[in-house]
């Protein structure tokens, strides 16, 4: 129901920015957040940020202070501002979206994932 496209990685040397984004498309009615996780090579997939329709935002303990999510609920658009950006943060990023039914059930979508590279 529910379709996400991610943009804005690549390559970025060691305190640099990137700024990606997440749009999304099909029926949102049931959509509660949207969040942004990431992947790093032989790593499980964690949450990096994520954020509520009604403005609340959670953030990785290790990006809190660098990283910035951000969503323009007229287009559907997510954003993650990352700012002073370290080698550790190496990974592909991927778009989530979180639906939750009225009986509790949860759904998620994921966008497709971007790379993005930190070098030292």
């Amino acid at each position: 129901q529910v379709q996400l496209q991610e943009s804005g990685g690549g390559l970025v040397q060691s305190g640099g920015s990137l700024r990606l984004s997440c749009a999304a498309s099909g029926n949102m009615f049931s959509v509660k957040s949207m969040g942004w996780f990431r992947q790093a090579p032989g790593k499980e997939r964690e949450t990096v940020a994520e954020i509520t329709t009604g403005g609340e935002t959670n953030y990785l303990d290790s990006v809190k202070g660098r990283f910035t999510i951000s969503r323009d609920n007229v287009n559907n658009t997510v954003y993650l501002q990352m700012n002073s950006l370290k080698p550790e943060d190496t990974a592909v990023y991927y778009c989530n979206a979180d639906a939750r039914l009225s009986s509790g059930y949860g759904l998620n979508y994921w966008g497709k994932g971007i790379l993005v590279t930190v070098s030292s």
